[in-house]
């Protein structure tokens, strides 16, 4: 069993081995990404301390409810990662901040939320090819930061009073909405490069983020989280199993099938009609007997072995004494045959030729002997 199974089990322990080490080689990637509170190289702690030297508060919240309290002229929201939240939440976000009369920060918002988050804004699917852009507008915090990372999601709008800048590949990476009523503003950032520990003291990036989230005495960070039941309220929680499928499963599923159509058409094909070859060695008909012998007598099989012999002779006797083949394995027909072939018919023939298998294998012997000799009674008869 051991040598049957030692390649299965080789395989599995490799499989695992490199999963644990892929695992742990990746634990530290993108560990606490946007989160405030962490110091690692994708977190957003330093801009946080940044903006607590200059008398920015800055409080965490994961919760939709939590960041519509918290909205009001005197604080800025920071949406952290737009695109998780439900249509629901959206929705009940972008309410609250419409005239709250403060500003609202969207991080890399794409196509799935800018709609709603920020009416009369489109999203380009393709990101800018670009990380470091020039500012290319008149707004002033973009002025003096200068360059900085907000390559990423691109946006369009047909609003004349929008900031646009940070142009990449035509389109503005940086986006300032003013609000319809009152002083509050909507702020769409391409990418969240300027805010991560890593890329902080690069370019402007740390200038442009201090005056994007430092213009109200306080920050709110909003996180969103799967523990919020806010996202109870979409109808899109309900959804079955095919629609956690991608789109593209049924266009998979028929390239599969038709692989397989092709796969089986092909192991099935025929290459031309069949050709008899030689032997490259003569084996002689004994040696066949002989073996076939031997794998009967290892299996035990004396009932196998007594069949064989008794449909043998029966297929010999029967154009001997005028039955058919297809009668020769009849008792009704070949037995009574058979005694008026006979001079002096046998009283034991049924069982000779029809009988159970011998018990032993002296028993299996003694019939084979008794066979040869009825075959040669009825030939010399």
């Amino acid at each position: 069993m051991w040598t049957r199974t030692r390649g299965i089990a080789l395989a599995l322990a490799v499989l695992l081995i490199a999963g644990v080490a892929i695992a742990a080689v990746r634990s530290g990637e993108k560990h606490g990404t946007l989160d405030p509170r962490s110091a690692d190289p994708y977190g957003s702690r330093a801009v946080t301390a940044l903006l607590a030297d200059r008398g920015v508060d800055t409080r965490l919240v994961t919760t939709t409810a939590e960041a519509r309290a918290a909205t009001d002229r005197d604080t800025t929201l920071l949406v952290a990662v737009p695109d998780l939240l439900t249509p629901h939440q959206q929705e009940q976000l972008q309410a609250a901040t419409a005239d709250s009369g403060g500003r609202t920060v969207l991080v890399a918002p794409g196509p799935a939320s800018v709609d709603r988050l920020a009416p009369g804004v489109d999203a380009e699917t393709a990101p800018s090819t670009d990380t470091v852009l020039a500012p290319d507008c008149t707004l002033p915090a973009a002025r003096r930061a200068g360059t900085a990372a907000t390559g990423g999601h691109r946006y369009d709008t047909a609003r004349s009073d929008a900031d646009s800048c940070y142009p990449g590949d035509g389109a503005p990476t940086l986006l300032r909405l003013p609000a319809t009523t009152g002083t509050g503003d909507t702020v769409l950032l391409g990418s969240p490069d300027i805010l991560l520990n890593d890329r902080l003291d690069e370019h402007g990036n740390a200038s442009l983020a201090l005056q994007l989230l430092g213009t109200r005495p306080h920050l709110v960070w909003y996180l969103p989280s799967l523990s919020d039941d806010a996202a109870a309220g979409d109808a899109q929680n309900d959804r079955g199993f095919l629609d956690l499928i991608p789109s593209g499963w049924l266009w998979g599923t028929l390239q599969l099938f038709v692989a397989a159509a092709l796969a089986a058409l092909w192991r099935a094909r025929r290459l031309g009609p069949l050709v008899a070859e030689r032997l490259p060695v003569a084996i002689r008909a004994s040696e066949t007997v002989e073996g076939r012998a031997r794998l009967y007598r290892k299996a035990n099989a004396r009932d196998r072995a007594a069949t064989a012999l008794r449909i043998s002779t029966r297929t010999t006797l029967a154009p001997l004494i005028g039955v058919p083949p297809s009668q020769a394995h009849t008792p009704e027909t070949f037995l009574p045959a058979l005694a008026r072939q006979l001079p002096t018919p046998a009283q034991d023939l049924p069982t000779l030729l029809f009988g159970p298998p011998p018990a032993t294998d002296a028993a299996l012997i003694a019939l084979a002997d008794h066979l040869d000799a009825l075959e040669r009674e009825v030939r010399n008869s």
